[in-house]
This record gives structure tokens, sequence and C-alpha cells, in this order.
């Protein structure tokens, strides 16, 4: 990587590490949080995960664009992630579900990219570090000026208010055995998918929808969803949650975990380098089984913060031993940090959609 003379883009780090590349997709100047993940495959995943907003992820897998961009494939709409770092970008994909190359997709929605980083050095820099702001821009743009501009941005804690949805929608299902309402904060559309797959209709409501107005949809169980950033930027949804506990089953993946926890008066943090990638182990305590995880999140649950709640932890993460799952069975609610609908991803925690289903039979087989 000594040769610098094809190199027109670079990304500045917050302490001044310069990492030189090539620009594709929007060539745009970014600030974005700096965050890696592992997995080998589902980059139309990770690209279109409302989870991703405003970070920029660096793939450690070396070969990205190769197999296209399918229709089936994307998990929102408009996909709002900052930026892609790869070490190779292929824009001559070879794949019969392919309708378009990545980089068409990233102009269209301005997601800046840049090639040809050493992403080896890179993510070990992010490992010993931690996440930080990063600055993509001209690889002639003067470092003081750059340093600059990185110290003086502020990332922004509105994420959610951004991806969710602005109205009510609904997604049915063929057999129409369950009432499912979803608090969007970034949801993805696997989640709908597995819901809908088990006869749930699913009524998605947007992110700052009262309690009152849930409850006023029936449901027999509520989902709270996935999204971008820290829990505590959305005090709405913490107290509409505090006022749906115990009423009906109450799932949440990832975010929705994190708001479900603090609904209860559980803590959250930030991880130095968050949990991102296909293969992250997960012990669930109540069977004492392992499970291998779809992961992405930059918070997680403080485990002595839930001694003064009823919830109790019922998985953690064998990486570093943060909690991964909590559960108030009294009150049929629960929720997991990392991802049972695993787009992409493994298929070994899908168990806990049955979970959901089985609390919502038991409440309407009871009424």
């Amino acid at each position: 990587m000594n040769d610098r003379s094809n190199l027109d883009r670079k990304l500045i780090l917050e302490n001044g590490a310069a990492f030189y590349g090539k620009g594709f997709g929007c060539t745009d100047d970014r600030i974005v949080e700096i965050v890696f993940n592992t997995s080998p495959v589902g980059y139309q995943e990770i690209l279109s995960d409302p989870s991703y907003t405003d970070q920029g992820v660096v793939m450690a897998y070396p070969l990205i664009g190769n197999y296209g961009m399918a229709d089936d494939d994307y998990e929102c709409e408009t996909p709002t992630i900052g930026a892609l770092i790869v070490r190779e970008y292929n824009g001559e994909p070879s794949n019969f579900r392919s309708k378009e190359p990545l980089e068409d997709v990233m102009k269209r929605y301005g997601i800046v990219g840049i090639s040809e980083v050493d992403t080896r050095r890179l993510i070990r820099h992010i490992r010993d570090h931690g996440s930080c702001k990063g600055l993509i821009t001209s690889a002639n743009t003067p470092a003081e000026a750059a340093e600059k501009a990185i110290k003086e941005a502020t990332l922004p804690h509105d994420a959610v208010s951004r991806v969710s949805r602005n109205r009510f929608q609904k997604y049915d299902s063929a057999e129409h055995f369950y009432h499912v309402v979803a608090i969007d904060c970034g949801m993805k559309m696997n989640i709908v998918r597995s819901l809908t797959h088990r006869g749930c209709d699913v009524m998605v409501v947007p992110w700052n929808t009262s309690s009152v107005d849930i409850l006023s949809l029936d449901p027999d169980g509520i989902f709270l969803s996935n999204g971008p950033g820290d829990p505590e930027d959305v005090p709405e949804v913490i107290d509409a949650v505090k006022g749906l506990i115990g009423t009906v089953p109450i799932f949440g993946i990832c975010l929705g975990h994190q708001i479900l926890s603090l609904a209860y008066g559980a803590k959250t943090y930030k991880l130095k380098f968050g949990h991102r990638g296909g293969n992250h182990p997960v012990k669930n305590l109540l069977t004492n089984r392992i499970e291998i995880t779809s992961q992405n999140h930059s918070y997680a649950v403080d485990s002595e913060s839930l001694k003064n709640t009823p919830l109790t932890a019922t998985h953690i993460n064998l990486l570093d031993d943060t909690i991964e799952g909590v559960m108030c069975a009294d009150d049929r609610a629960f929720g997991v940090q990392y991802h049972p609908e695993s787009a992409p991803g493994p298929q070994d925690s899908s168990y806990l959609f049955d979970q959901f289903i089985d609390w919502m039979k038991e409440g309407k087989d009871n009424a």
C-alpha cells in the first residue's frame, strides 16, 4: 500500500490515522462513525439495514460486490448507511439473481464508498482504539483541515426518527392466526417476513406511537424492533413500553431488547467497538445450548443493573460475557441483543419467534 498514485480518496480517523483508497459509489465528503463487520456474505442486507444509519462500515471480508444486488434481499426501502469501506470492490457481479451492481445502488442513495483500503490494518486499529468518527474525503485534503472538521462534527442523535415509518403499515399473513403490533425503530424486513411466515398479521407503527394508541389496536403481542443509535435517545419509546408491560407478550430484538431493559429500570452502556458479524457464540442460560448468532450493535445492557429489576439474564455472549438476552416470565416479556431473523447469518435462534408465538397462543387461549 506504499504506492498511492492511483488512490484518490482517504479515510482519516479522529486520532489522525489515515487510510488511502479509491472512491466508488457516492464521492461526497462524509463524516461517519467507523465500525466493522466480520460477515463473509450479506453486504446487501448490511447496506440496507437501518441500524447502520450514519455509520461507515468496514467489511472484514476482502471481496465485496461480486454477487451484485437482488431485489428480494433488501432490509429497507431506502438505505441510510453512511459509507462502505472495503478492500476490493467488484463492479461486474456474477449472479443470476442480481439486478444491478452494488455501486449503482450506492450512487442512487448517496452512500459513500472507498475501496483498496488496508482493511486488516483498519480493523485492528478499531479493535485497539475503539469505534470513532472518521472523514472520507479527497486524498489531497490537508490533514489539518480534515482533523479540524472531524473534531467539530457531532454525530446525530435523531437516527430512529429518520428511519422509522411515519404511518401505520399492515403486512398480512396467509393464516391470520395472531395480530402483532411492531414499533418501528428501524425494523429489518426479515423480521416482518419471520412473523408473517408464522401466521402473524403485523401492524407496523411509527417509533413515537403511544401505548394507548398501540393497545387500541387490540394486539395479541407487541414487537420492539432493532434500530440505530443509543437507546437512551428514544425516551418516547421507553415510556410507551412502560405502559405496555404486562398487557400482552412483548418481544424485543437488538435496540428493542435494550429499550425493554431500560423500561424495566436496567441500564445500558456503549461497547468499545460493538459486535457486528454472523458468527458470534451465545450461550442460552436456560438450556445450556450454544447458538451461533448474527449481531449488529454498539450498546449493551449492564448486567449489574438487572439485579434491581424483575428481569433475569437468559443469554450471554461467550466472547466477552455481555448480556445477550433478558426475560420477565410473569409479564411474558423478553428480548435478545442479537438477530434471530438473521439476514445475513445462521438460523440457530429462529426458535425465539416460536416462543413469542407460544406466549400469544397462551394469551388467546386464556382470554
